[in-house]
């Protein structure tokens, strides 16, 4: 999408502080972070949100949550944890639209988160 915010990350046409890439995925830090680690997981390809997704796309869902656990590796929370969002939709908080996770971490997260 050549309008789409991360598909211009993923093309490099914007800086991006990267934390992992793959051939699927890329990890980025937020630059409105939320809490100390606060890192985006992506889809290389897009897609626009959850409900985008087929049955074709179940590896790719995986990778991604496997992704986030290894950003939480890299950003030295996953011991004393972390949480993993997606937000879908508008009325979901999604201001980007195409599909990623946000890996926040380095604080105790609250709950309900909003």
């Amino acid at each position: 999408m050549s309008d789409c915010l991360f598909c211009k990350i993923v093309a490099k046409q914007i800086p991006a502080k990267v934390v992992h890439e793959d051939d699927q995925t890329l990890a980025f830090d937020d630059i409105h972070p939320q809490a100390p680690v606060h890192t985006l997981v992506i889809p290389k390809r897009h897609i626009a949100a959850v409900q985008d997704c087929e049955e074709q796309d179940q590896a790719l869902l995986g990778r991604l949550l496997l992704t986030c656990a290894k950003v939480a590796q890299l950003k030295g929370v996953a011991e004393s944890g972390y949480r993993i969002v997606t937000n879908t939709g508008k009325n979901g908080g999604q201001t980007v639209f195409h599909l990623h996770l946000h890996v926040t971490g380095g604080r105790r997260m609250s709950w309900p988160p909003g």
